[in-house]
C-alpha cells in the first residue's frame, strides 16, 4: 500500500447510542448501613502516616449510629434525635451498579465485564425514601475473631429511584430491569446481604 492509499483509509468508530432511564427499587428487607466516619478514616490515615496512634475513646453508640448514616443533609456537628428523624439520607449508586453487574452469575448471555462499560448509575448517592432510621446493635467479628458491638443504622420500609444510563446497543431496557430484578434477591445491598449469606438489603423493581 502506498503512502496515498494509507492516507486514504478512514477509520469510521460507531457512535454509542446512550440512553436514560429511571429504575425504582423497593426493599424486600430492611437496608443496613455503614458509612465510613470521619473518625475512622483519620485514624486510617494516622496509621498509613506512621502517626503515634491516641488512645482509644470511649463507645459512643449514638455517634456510631449518626455516622453509619450517609447523610445528604448537612449534618450537624453535634447530631440528636431530632436532627435524624428530619433528615434526608441515601447510599451509594456504586452500590447498587455493583449489585448489578454481581447479578450477571445469574443470567445467561451477559458477561459482568461487558455489564460494567454497558451501564451507569448517575451520581454519588442515591436517595432513600423511608421513614428515619432505626440504630442497631450487632455482635461481629473483627480482625482475629475478636468480638465487638457495632451500632449502625437500618432502615425498615424503603426505596429509592436510580438515574441509570446505558448503552442502547449494548443493553435493552428489559434487560436492565431484569438485571436489577436478580440483583434484589440473589446480591442485594448494604451490610448483611444475601452476597454475604445474609439476607438484608433485597429488593425488587416497581415496573
Amino acid at each position: 500500500m502506498s503512502v496515498a492509499e494509507a492516507e486514504a483509509v478512514v477509520i469510521t468508530i460507531p457512535r454509542i447510542e446512550t440512553r436514560t432511564m429511571a429504575v425504582r427499587l423497593v426493599g424486600d428487607s430492611p437496608l443496613i448501613v455503614h458509612a465510613w466516619s470521619a473518625k475512622a478514616i483519620q485514624i486510617m490515615l494516622d496509621s498509613q502516616m506512621k502517626k503515634p496512634k491516641q488512645a482509644k475513646e470511649a463507645k459512643n453508640p449514638f455517634l456510631d449510629f449518626v455516622d453509619s448514616l450517609y447523610w445528604m443533609s448537612q449534618r450537624p456537628a453535634e447530631p440528636t434525635e431530632a436532627d435524624v428523624a428530619a433528615g434526608t439520607f441515601g447510599f451509594p449508586c456504586v452500590a447498587f451498579k455493583a449489585a448489578a453487574v454481581g447479578a450477571c452469575r445469574f443470567s445467561d448471555g451477559i458477561k459482568m465485564t461487558e455489564a460494567r462499560g454497558a451501564f451507569h448509575v448517575d451520581g454519588e448517592l442515591a436517595r432513600i425514601e423511608s421513614a428515619p432510621p432505626v440504630m442497631r446493635q450487632d455482635m461481629v467479628r473483627v480482625g482475629m475473631g475478636t468480638a465487638d458491638v457495632r451500632f449502625r443504622g437500618e432502615f425498615t420500609t424503603w426505596a429509592t429511584t436510580l438515574s441509570v444510563t446505558y448503552n442502547a446497543k449494548s443493553l435493552s431496557p428489559e434487560q436492565i430491569v431484569n438485571l436489577f430484578n436478580l440483583a434484589g434477591f440473589g446480591v442485594g445491598v448494604g451490610e448483611w446481604r444475601p452476597e454475604k449469606d445474609g439476607s438484608y438489603g433485597r429488593f425488587h423493581v416497581e415496573v
